[in-house]
Protein backbone atom coordinates (compact mmCIF):
# COMPACT_ATOMS: atom_id res chain seq x y z
CA UNK A 1 0.00 0.00 0.00
CA UNK A 2 1.41 3.11 -1.05
CA UNK A 3 0.11 6.52 -0.76
CA UNK A 4 1.62 9.50 -2.68
CA UNK A 5 1.70 12.56 -0.88
CA UNK A 6 1.36 15.33 -3.71
CA UNK A 7 3.77 18.32 -3.87
CA UNK A 8 0.84 20.82 -3.76
CA UNK A 9 -2.38 20.27 -2.06
CA UNK A 10 -5.42 22.09 -2.37
CA UNK A 11 -6.02 24.57 0.75
CA UNK A 12 -8.56 23.17 3.42
CA UNK A 13 -8.70 20.99 6.07
CA UNK A 14 -6.04 18.23 5.58
CA UNK A 15 -5.26 14.80 6.61
CA UNK A 16 -1.53 14.04 8.09
CA UNK A 17 -0.19 11.70 5.49
CA UNK A 18 0.19 8.83 8.01
CA UNK A 19 -3.73 9.32 8.63
CA UNK A 20 -4.48 8.94 4.91
CA UNK A 21 -2.14 5.95 4.79
CA UNK A 22 -3.79 4.46 7.77
CA UNK A 23 -7.15 4.81 6.54
CA UNK A 24 -6.17 3.38 2.87
CA UNK A 25 -4.25 0.51 4.75
CA UNK A 26 -8.25 0.08 6.93
CA UNK A 27 -9.96 0.29 3.09
CA UNK A 28 -7.56 -2.88 1.90
CA UNK A 29 -8.08 -4.98 5.15
CA UNK A 30 -12.13 -4.39 5.17
CA UNK A 31 -12.35 -6.78 2.20
CA UNK A 32 -9.53 -9.57 4.04
CA UNK A 33 -6.41 -8.20 1.77
CA UNK A 34 -3.23 -8.56 4.18
CA UNK A 35 -1.07 -5.46 4.13
CA UNK A 36 2.51 -6.76 4.19
CA UNK A 37 4.26 -2.90 3.01
CA UNK A 38 2.94 0.20 3.27
CA UNK A 39 4.66 4.04 2.71
CA UNK A 40 3.82 7.05 2.12
CA UNK A 41 5.74 8.44 -0.50
CA UNK A 42 6.43 12.07 -0.82
CA UNK A 43 6.41 13.20 -4.29
CA UNK A 44 8.47 16.17 -6.01
CA UNK A 45 6.33 15.92 -8.93
CA UNK A 46 3.61 13.92 -10.64
CA UNK A 47 5.24 11.64 -13.52
CA UNK A 48 2.68 11.15 -16.04
CA UNK A 49 4.50 7.99 -16.66
CA UNK A 50 3.98 6.68 -13.49
CA UNK A 51 3.39 9.05 -11.09
CA UNK A 52 6.26 7.95 -9.20
CA UNK A 53 9.93 9.29 -9.63
CA UNK A 54 12.66 6.50 -10.63
CA UNK A 55 13.82 6.62 -6.78
CA UNK A 56 10.72 5.54 -5.61
CA UNK A 57 10.01 3.01 -8.44
CA UNK A 58 13.70 1.14 -7.16
CA UNK A 59 12.31 1.39 -3.84
CA UNK A 60 8.91 -0.15 -4.83
CA UNK A 61 10.82 -2.73 -6.71
CA UNK A 62 12.81 -3.66 -3.73
CA UNK A 63 10.11 -4.24 -1.57
CA UNK A 64 8.15 -6.17 -4.64
CA UNK A 65 11.35 -8.47 -5.20
CA UNK A 66 11.31 -9.49 -1.59
CA UNK A 67 7.38 -9.69 -0.49
CA UNK A 68 6.50 -10.77 -4.33
CA UNK A 69 2.62 -9.25 -3.17
CA UNK A 70 -0.35 -10.02 -5.09
CA UNK A 71 -1.03 -6.55 -5.86
CA UNK A 72 -0.17 -3.59 -4.93
CA UNK A 73 -2.39 -0.33 -4.27
CA UNK A 74 -2.27 3.35 -4.69
CA UNK A 75 -3.88 5.65 -3.03
CA UNK A 76 -4.74 8.04 -5.55
CA UNK A 77 -6.37 8.21 -9.23
CA UNK A 78 -4.13 6.47 -11.56
CA UNK A 79 -4.38 6.64 -15.03
CA UNK A 80 -4.57 3.94 -17.55
CA UNK A 81 -0.92 4.41 -18.84
CA UNK A 82 0.21 4.93 -15.32
CA UNK A 83 -1.42 1.91 -14.21
CA UNK A 84 0.15 -0.07 -16.94
CA UNK A 85 3.07 1.23 -16.53
CA UNK A 86 3.47 0.77 -12.85
CA UNK A 87 2.88 -2.64 -13.58
CA UNK A 88 5.05 -3.55 -16.12
CA UNK A 89 8.08 -1.70 -13.93
CA UNK A 90 6.78 -3.73 -10.48
CA UNK A 91 5.63 -6.76 -12.28
CA UNK A 92 2.66 -7.56 -10.15
CA UNK A 93 -0.88 -6.15 -10.60
CA UNK A 94 -1.38 -2.41 -9.32
CA UNK A 95 -5.11 -0.65 -8.65
CA UNK A 96 -5.93 2.72 -7.78
CA UNK A 97 -8.13 3.87 -4.90
CA UNK A 98 -11.16 3.84 -7.26
CA UNK A 99 -10.18 0.55 -7.53
CA UNK A 100 -10.26 -0.62 -4.43
CA UNK A 101 -13.19 1.18 -3.70
CA UNK A 102 -15.27 0.21 -5.92
CA UNK A 103 -13.71 -3.68 -4.91
CA UNK A 104 -15.47 -2.85 -1.42
CA UNK A 105 -18.29 -1.82 -2.84
CA UNK A 106 -19.04 -4.97 -4.86
CA UNK A 107 -18.15 -7.38 -2.25
CA UNK A 108 -20.47 -5.19 0.33
CA UNK A 109 -24.19 -4.68 -1.76
CA UNK A 110 -26.76 -6.71 -1.34
CA UNK A 111 -29.71 -5.54 -2.87
CA UNK A 112 -30.83 -5.41 -6.40
CA UNK A 113 -30.65 -1.45 -6.21
CA UNK A 114 -26.63 -1.97 -4.56
CA UNK A 115 -25.39 -4.25 -7.20
CA UNK A 116 -26.74 -2.49 -9.62
CA UNK A 117 -25.20 0.64 -8.44
CA UNK A 118 -21.82 -1.23 -8.07
CA UNK A 119 -22.21 -2.47 -12.06
CA UNK A 120 -22.67 1.17 -13.03
CA UNK A 121 -19.91 2.63 -11.28
CA UNK A 122 -17.72 -0.16 -12.16
CA UNK A 123 -18.35 -0.15 -15.82
CA UNK A 124 -17.84 3.73 -16.25
CA UNK A 125 -14.63 3.30 -14.20
CA UNK A 126 -13.72 0.72 -16.72
CA UNK A 127 -14.85 3.05 -19.92
CA UNK A 128 -11.47 4.74 -19.68
CA UNK A 129 -9.26 1.86 -18.95
CA UNK A 130 -9.73 -0.42 -21.92
CA UNK A 131 -6.64 0.92 -23.37
CA UNK A 132 -5.20 -1.73 -21.14
CA UNK A 133 -7.45 -4.74 -20.38
CA UNK A 134 -7.14 -5.51 -23.90
CA UNK A 135 -4.16 -6.99 -25.66
CA UNK A 136 -5.41 -7.00 -28.96
CA UNK A 137 -7.23 -3.47 -30.29
CA UNK A 138 -5.34 -3.15 -32.46
CA UNK A 139 -6.64 -6.45 -34.42
CA UNK A 140 -9.74 -5.16 -36.45
CA UNK A 141 -12.20 -8.50 -37.27
CA UNK A 142 -12.64 -8.33 -41.17
CA UNK A 143 -16.48 -7.91 -42.35
CA UNK A 144 -17.83 -9.42 -45.41
CA UNK A 145 -17.92 -8.21 -48.89
CA UNK A 146 -21.29 -6.72 -47.84
CA UNK A 147 -20.31 -4.72 -45.09
CA UNK A 148 -18.01 -2.92 -47.23
CA UNK A 149 -15.38 -1.64 -44.91
CA UNK A 150 -12.53 -3.23 -42.76
CA UNK A 151 -15.13 -3.77 -39.75
CA UNK A 152 -15.10 -2.39 -36.52
CA UNK A 153 -12.13 -2.28 -33.89
CA UNK A 154 -12.31 -4.26 -31.44
CA UNK A 155 -12.24 -1.33 -28.69
CA UNK A 156 -14.66 0.56 -30.66
CA UNK A 157 -16.46 -3.26 -29.97
CA UNK A 158 -15.76 -3.03 -26.82
CA UNK A 159 -16.59 0.58 -25.76
CA UNK A 160 -20.45 0.28 -27.74
CA UNK A 161 -21.00 -3.04 -25.34
CA UNK A 162 -20.23 -1.13 -22.60
CA UNK A 163 -22.39 2.08 -23.62
CA UNK A 164 -25.05 -0.39 -24.16
CA UNK A 165 -24.73 -2.29 -20.60
CA UNK A 166 -24.29 1.39 -19.31
CA UNK A 167 -27.88 2.25 -20.72
CA UNK A 168 -29.17 -1.19 -19.56
CA UNK A 169 -28.33 -0.66 -15.91
CA UNK A 170 -28.87 3.15 -15.64
CA UNK A 171 -32.61 2.05 -16.78
CA UNK A 172 -33.02 -0.80 -14.21
CA UNK A 173 -31.77 1.65 -11.80
CA UNK A 174 -34.98 4.40 -12.35
CA UNK A 175 -37.37 1.18 -12.30
CA UNK A 176 -35.50 0.84 -8.80
CA UNK A 177 -35.79 4.57 -7.76
CA UNK A 178 -39.54 4.80 -8.50
CA UNK A 179 -40.19 1.58 -6.56
CA UNK A 180 -38.38 3.11 -3.51
CA UNK A 181 -40.24 7.04 -4.45
CA UNK A 182 -43.45 4.95 -4.21
CA UNK A 183 -42.39 3.05 -0.64
CA UNK A 184 -41.67 7.15 0.95
CA UNK A 185 -44.89 8.49 -0.58
CA UNK A 186 -46.69 5.69 1.59
CA UNK A 187 -44.37 6.56 4.41
CA UNK A 188 -45.31 10.09 4.09
CA UNK A 189 -48.92 9.21 4.15
CA UNK A 190 -48.94 7.65 7.36
CA UNK A 191 -47.64 10.02 7.99
CA UNK A 192 -44.02 9.30 10.08
CA UNK A 193 -40.98 11.90 10.52
CA UNK A 194 -37.94 10.46 8.69
CA UNK A 195 -34.52 10.82 10.18
CA UNK A 196 -31.66 10.23 8.33
CA UNK A 197 -27.92 9.07 9.99
CA UNK A 198 -25.34 10.75 8.04
CA UNK A 199 -21.35 10.38 8.88
CA UNK A 200 -18.30 9.58 7.41
CA UNK A 201 -17.39 5.76 7.25
CA UNK A 202 -16.78 4.06 10.93
CA UNK A 203 -18.32 6.69 12.85
CA UNK A 204 -20.97 4.13 14.41
CA UNK A 205 -24.20 4.63 12.19
CA UNK A 206 -24.90 1.39 12.31
CA UNK A 207 -24.44 0.70 15.93
CA UNK A 208 -26.51 3.54 16.82
CA UNK A 209 -29.08 2.49 14.64
CA UNK A 210 -29.14 -0.97 15.90
CA UNK A 211 -29.24 0.64 19.63
CA UNK A 212 -31.89 2.86 19.23
CA UNK A 213 -34.43 0.55 16.63
CA UNK A 214 -32.75 -3.09 18.39
CA UNK A 215 -32.13 -3.50 14.67
CA UNK A 216 -29.41 -6.44 13.29
CA UNK A 217 -28.02 -4.15 10.62
CA UNK A 218 -24.55 -5.09 10.07
CA UNK A 219 -22.10 -3.58 13.09
CA UNK A 220 -18.44 -3.90 12.59
CA UNK A 221 -15.25 -1.82 13.29
CA UNK A 222 -14.26 -1.77 9.76
CA UNK A 223 -14.82 0.56 6.63
CA UNK A 224 -18.29 0.29 4.63
CA UNK A 225 -19.78 -2.28 6.82
CA UNK A 226 -22.98 -0.34 5.70
CA UNK A 227 -23.82 -0.01 1.91
CA UNK A 228 -27.38 -0.88 1.15
CA UNK A 229 -30.00 1.98 3.05
CA UNK A 230 -32.12 -0.05 5.89
CA UNK A 231 -35.66 1.92 7.50
CA UNK A 232 -36.73 0.65 10.93
CA UNK A 233 -39.33 2.19 13.00
CA UNK A 234 -38.22 4.25 16.25
CA UNK A 235 -40.67 5.40 19.06
CA UNK A 236 -39.69 8.81 20.84
CA UNK A 237 -39.70 9.74 23.99
CA UNK A 238 -43.30 11.04 24.30
CA UNK A 239 -44.99 8.16 22.47
CA UNK A 240 -44.26 9.61 18.76
CA UNK A 241 -43.25 7.56 16.06
CA UNK A 242 -40.49 8.28 13.67
CA UNK A 243 -38.66 6.48 10.55
CA UNK A 244 -35.01 5.91 11.29
CA UNK A 245 -32.61 5.40 8.05
CA UNK A 246 -28.96 4.13 8.15
CA UNK A 247 -27.16 4.94 5.09
CA UNK A 248 -23.45 4.14 3.25
CA UNK A 249 -20.68 6.17 4.91
CA UNK A 250 -18.78 8.90 3.28
CA UNK A 251 -15.15 9.10 2.58
CA UNK A 252 -12.88 11.65 1.35
CA UNK A 253 -11.94 11.72 -2.18
CA UNK A 254 -14.93 9.67 -2.61
CA UNK A 255 -14.52 8.62 -6.85
CA UNK A 256 -16.67 10.74 -8.81
CA UNK A 257 -18.05 7.49 -10.33
CA UNK A 258 -19.22 6.56 -7.11
CA UNK A 259 -20.77 9.76 -6.32
CA UNK A 260 -22.72 9.67 -9.80
CA UNK A 261 -23.80 6.02 -8.97
CA UNK A 262 -24.31 5.91 -5.53
CA UNK A 263 -26.51 9.27 -5.03
CA UNK A 264 -29.39 7.02 -4.64
CA UNK A 265 -28.83 5.16 -1.49
CA UNK A 266 -28.94 8.75 -0.28
CA UNK A 267 -32.19 9.48 -1.52
CA UNK A 268 -33.79 8.75 2.48
CA UNK A 269 -31.29 11.61 3.52
CA UNK A 270 -33.24 13.60 1.02
CA UNK A 271 -36.37 13.10 1.92
CA UNK A 272 -35.75 13.15 5.96
CA UNK A 273 -37.03 15.72 8.50
CA UNK A 274 -33.77 15.17 10.66
CA UNK A 275 -30.40 14.66 10.06
CA UNK A 276 -28.42 12.76 12.62
CA UNK A 277 -24.66 13.62 11.54
CA UNK A 278 -22.84 10.84 13.09
CA UNK A 279 -19.38 11.63 14.20
CA UNK A 280 -16.06 9.75 15.41
CA UNK A 281 -14.64 12.34 17.79
CA UNK A 282 -12.15 9.64 19.23
CA UNK A 283 -10.54 9.82 15.43
CA UNK A 284 -7.19 12.15 15.66
CA UNK A 285 -8.69 13.55 11.94
CA UNK A 286 -12.32 14.22 13.16
CA UNK A 287 -12.36 17.52 11.89
CA UNK A 288 -11.70 16.66 8.67
CA UNK A 289 -13.69 14.07 8.23
CA UNK A 290 -16.66 16.45 9.64
CA UNK A 291 -15.96 18.95 7.24
CA UNK A 292 -15.91 15.87 3.65
CA UNK A 293 -19.23 14.68 5.21
CA UNK A 294 -20.55 18.52 4.94
CA UNK A 295 -19.28 19.17 1.99
CA UNK A 296 -20.45 16.39 0.02
CA UNK A 297 -24.52 16.92 1.58
CA UNK A 298 -24.27 20.49 0.42
CA UNK A 299 -22.46 19.19 -3.33
CA UNK A 300 -25.53 17.43 -3.47
CA UNK A 301 -27.49 19.53 -2.32
CA UNK A 302 -28.92 17.59 0.23
CA UNK A 303 -28.26 19.88 3.01
CA UNK A 304 -28.47 23.39 1.22
CA UNK A 305 -27.48 26.55 2.75
CA UNK A 306 -30.80 27.67 3.05
CA UNK A 307 -33.12 28.01 6.26
CA UNK A 308 -35.43 25.75 4.77
CA UNK A 309 -33.23 22.75 4.23
CA UNK A 310 -33.71 19.79 6.87
CA UNK A 311 -32.30 20.36 10.22
CA UNK A 312 -28.83 18.55 11.17
CA UNK A 313 -28.31 17.61 14.23
CA UNK A 314 -24.77 16.90 15.81
CA UNK A 315 -24.03 13.29 17.46
CA UNK A 316 -20.32 13.30 19.05
CA UNK A 317 -20.22 9.33 19.10
CA UNK A 318 -17.61 6.74 20.95
CA UNK A 319 -17.15 9.29 23.78
CA UNK A 320 -16.61 5.93 25.73
CA UNK A 321 -12.82 5.81 23.85
CA UNK A 322 -12.32 9.68 25.16
CA UNK A 323 -10.15 10.09 28.46
CA UNK A 324 -11.72 12.43 30.92
CA UNK A 325 -10.59 15.67 30.14
CA UNK A 326 -11.18 15.32 26.09
CA UNK A 327 -14.91 13.38 27.10
CA UNK A 328 -15.61 16.63 29.68
CA UNK A 329 -15.08 18.76 26.59
CA UNK A 330 -17.24 17.02 24.02
CA UNK A 331 -20.08 16.72 27.03
CA UNK A 332 -19.68 20.36 27.46
CA UNK A 333 -20.01 21.52 23.57
CA UNK A 334 -22.59 19.27 23.53
CA UNK A 335 -24.58 21.14 26.64
CA UNK A 336 -23.64 24.71 25.06
CA UNK A 337 -25.20 23.62 22.14
CA UNK A 338 -28.37 23.34 20.88
CA UNK A 339 -28.25 20.96 18.22
CA UNK A 340 -26.03 18.14 19.72
CA UNK A 341 -25.39 15.70 21.72
CA UNK A 342 -22.15 13.54 23.23
CA UNK A 343 -23.14 9.74 23.29
CA UNK A 344 -21.69 5.96 23.02
CA UNK A 345 -23.29 4.01 20.56
CA UNK A 346 -21.41 1.01 21.84
CA UNK A 347 -22.37 1.36 25.41
CA UNK A 348 -25.72 3.53 25.42
CA UNK A 349 -24.66 6.69 27.41
CA UNK A 350 -26.25 9.94 26.20
CA UNK A 351 -29.08 7.85 24.12
CA UNK A 352 -31.65 9.12 25.93
CA UNK A 353 -30.91 12.83 25.27
CA UNK A 354 -30.72 11.80 21.64
CA UNK A 355 -34.02 10.65 21.57
CA UNK A 356 -35.20 13.73 23.13
CA UNK A 357 -33.33 16.19 20.88
CA UNK A 358 -35.11 13.95 18.23
CA UNK A 359 -38.35 14.77 19.78
CA UNK A 360 -37.57 18.31 20.11
CA UNK A 361 -36.64 19.30 16.75
CA UNK A 362 -39.03 17.37 14.36
CA UNK A 363 -41.85 19.14 12.70
CA UNK A 364 -44.55 20.24 14.96
CA UNK A 365 -47.59 20.66 13.12
CA UNK A 366 -50.26 18.25 16.03
CA UNK A 367 -52.77 20.04 17.51
CA UNK A 368 -54.82 18.70 20.51
CA UNK A 369 -58.38 17.08 19.11
CA UNK A 370 -60.88 14.80 20.64
CA UNK A 371 -61.85 11.68 17.99
CA UNK A 372 -65.02 9.76 18.40
CA UNK A 373 -64.66 5.99 17.41
CA UNK A 374 -67.11 3.54 16.90
CA UNK A 375 -66.38 0.62 20.17
CA UNK A 376 -66.41 -1.67 17.57
CA UNK A 377 -63.96 0.12 14.17
CA UNK A 378 -60.70 -1.73 15.80
CA UNK A 379 -58.82 -0.21 12.91
CA UNK A 380 -59.38 3.56 13.51
CA UNK A 381 -58.71 2.68 17.07
CA UNK A 382 -55.58 1.79 15.53
CA UNK A 383 -54.29 4.29 13.87
CA UNK A 384 -55.23 6.68 16.86
CA UNK A 385 -52.88 5.11 19.06
CA UNK A 386 -50.26 4.22 16.11
CA UNK A 387 -50.16 8.13 14.32
CA UNK A 388 -51.11 10.59 17.80
CA UNK A 389 -49.41 11.17 20.26
CA UNK A 390 -50.18 10.98 23.84
CA UNK A 391 -53.16 9.77 22.91
CA UNK A 392 -55.40 8.65 26.15
CA UNK A 393 -59.54 7.77 26.24
CA UNK A 394 -61.48 10.37 27.91
CA UNK A 395 -65.01 9.28 27.70
CA UNK A 396 -66.58 5.92 26.38
CA UNK A 397 -70.76 4.60 26.02
CA UNK A 398 -71.34 1.36 24.62
CA UNK A 399 -71.53 2.53 21.27
CA UNK A 400 -68.37 4.97 21.18
CA UNK A 401 -65.02 5.97 22.41
CA UNK A 402 -63.83 9.66 22.67
CA UNK A 403 -60.13 9.78 22.18
CA UNK A 404 -57.80 12.61 23.08
CA UNK A 405 -54.32 13.37 21.64
CA UNK A 406 -52.11 15.24 19.22
CA UNK A 407 -52.71 14.49 15.35
CA UNK A 408 -51.52 16.33 12.52
CA UNK A 409 -53.63 16.55 9.62
CA UNK A 410 -52.65 13.58 7.58
CA UNK A 411 -53.72 11.48 10.83
CA UNK A 412 -56.86 13.13 10.85
CA UNK A 413 -57.76 12.51 7.48
CA UNK A 414 -56.55 9.15 7.86
CA UNK A 415 -58.59 8.73 10.36
CA UNK A 416 -61.81 10.33 9.07
CA UNK A 417 -61.31 7.86 6.24
CA UNK A 418 -61.23 4.83 8.95
CA UNK A 419 -64.90 6.18 9.69
CA UNK A 420 -63.96 8.12 12.90
CA UNK A 421 -65.02 12.06 13.17
CA UNK A 422 -64.07 14.79 14.90
CA UNK A 423 -65.52 15.55 18.65
CA UNK A 424 -64.92 18.88 19.28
Amino acid sequence: MVHPVRPKSPSGLKRQASEQLDEAVGLAEAIDLDVVYSDAMRLRRLLPATLFSAGHLATLSTHAEHERPDLMIVNDTLSPIQQRNLERALKTKVIDRTGLILEIFGRRAKTKEGTLQVELAHLTYQQGRLVRSWTHLERQRGGGAFLGGPGETQIETDRRLLRERIGVIKRRLEDVRKTRALARRKRSRAPFPIIALAGYTNAGKSTLFNMLTDGEVLSKDMLFATLDPTVRRLTLPDGGVAMLSDTVGFISDLPTELVAAFRATLEEVTEADVILHVQDVAAEDHAAQQADVLSVLHDLDILPEEAQGPKALNVFNKVDLLDGDTRDYWATLADRKSDGVAVSAHSGEGLAALCQLIAANLPQDAQRRRIKVAQSNAAAMGTAYRMGRNVKTIDSTPADIILEGEFNAQAIARLQQDGATLAD
